[in-house]
């Protein structure tokens, strides 16, 4: 059987900032051809997003088929680590290093808990690009697994979303996010000579003042309201004594399940268009707001959190976004990982129990899902 502990540590020795590819993929393919996985590795994509290495690990069984989706990618571990970001130290019973709880800690959890048992059909989808832009990763993953005729039927992301202690929180669904850019075009000119000119400036702020105004929605059952936040102006004027010939802002709006990503876009486009039928709106919609109703995947973990912790979990759809957005049109997903509390922190660790103890959970979900079927 693999060990979580050990596993874990082989992982965080390598530097694997994203995009990962290579020898962190090795470590984990040799962890789990033994166990019987059939490993498809393949890496897709040009610059600027690309290259990325995926992997898709699947042993087949009886029963009905239940994936894991992670990633091994990592974001840079930054300035000031008590040692290094991959030296996989443990002291004072923490496994320390960048990764150990987002989240090479849980795939090795998962990892050890399918060689615990060889029940039902099992996957693990693995990208080396989530915490990137993420365009050659899951996605990709996806695409893969519909040529090959793969469908999961529920799907876990390990993303680490216990707060307080390991099982307090199970991720339900996330918000959507979307950015968008406005470009208001003017005439450059002369400070003193206004009339020869045309100031954009004055017409981008009126589009923001109005923007802030905007209620989007007062949130529902399982979703906060959601929220448009200015994240930038720009003007790039050098000068004191010229009008700018152009003036633009971002936004970043986090929606829930009552908008879609292109819909916010035309709203605001169109807002826009009423101080200026000359700007120009665009926008990238990074993903959809997604829910999996209470039922039988939350039920399911939910079961194994409390059998092995005695702890309750909270269904929550908090946070940021995470690739279960993409997953979640293939399958029911849930997301249940580690206390994400030093996750893209400076010396982010994990406590070794609780990597032992959602290797338990793990493996109680693989033989709660065969056995209801």
């Amino acid at each position: 059987m693999i060990d979580p502990l050990a596993l874990a540590q082989a992982l965080l020795a390598e530097d694997s900032i994203t995009p990962a590819r290579g020898h962190v993929f090795d470590v984990l393919e040799a962890a789990l051809t033994p166990i019987g996985f059939d490993i498809d590795r393949f890496t897709i994509g040009e610059a600027p997003d690309g290259p990325v290495e995926n992997m898709l690990a699947v042993r087949t069984g009886s029963g009905p088929h239940l994936a894991f989706a992670g990633h091994l990618d990592v974001v840079p571990p930054g300035e000031g680590w008590q040692g290094s970001p991959w030296s996989a130290e443990v002291r004072d019973g923490l496994l320390y290093g960048r990764g150990a709880v987002d989240m090479k800690g849980a795939i090795a959890a998962f990892a050890a808990a399918a060689s615990r048992t060889d029940a039902g059909t099992v996957s693990l989808i693995i990208t080396g690009d989530e915490e990137g832009p993420a365009t050659f990763g899951t996605r990709a993953l996806i695409d893969r697994m519909a040529a090959r005729g793969i469908r999961p039927d529920q799907c876990i992301v390990g993303e680490p979303t216990s707060t307080a202690a390991l099982g307090d929180t199970i991720k339900i669904g996330r918000r959507g996010s979307v950015n968008i850019w406005i470009s208001v075009p003017g005439r450059q000119g002369h400070v003193a000579y206004p009339h020869l000119a045309d100031n954009p400036i004055p017409r981008l702020v009126a589009i923001l003042a109005e923007i802030e105004t905007v209620a989007l929605d007062q949130g529902n059952d399982w979703f906060q309201p959601s929220n448009i936040e200015v994240t930038d102006i720009a003007v790039g004027n050098p000068a004191h004594n010229v009008i700018p010939a152009a003036a633009s802002a971002r936004l970043s709006i986090r929606f829930n399940d009552t908008h879609s990503g292109d819909a916010l876009i035309a709203r605001i486009a169109a807002l826009a268009a009423r101080h200026d039928p000359a700007a120009i709106v665009t926008g990238r919609v990074s993903g959809e707001a997604f829910l999996t109703e209470p039922g039988p995947l939350s039920t399911l973990m939910s079961d194994a959190i409390t059998a092995v912790t005695g702890v309750v979990p909270d269904l929550s759809t908090t946070g940021g976004t995470s690739d279960a957005r993409f997953l979640a049109k293939l399958c029911p997903v849930v997301e249940f990982g580690l206390i994400n509390a030093t996750m893209h922190k400076v010396d982010e660790a994990v406590a070794v129990e609780d990597l032992y103890r959602l290797t338990d959970i793990y493996a109680d979900v693989i033989v709660r899902a065969v056995e209801r079927g």
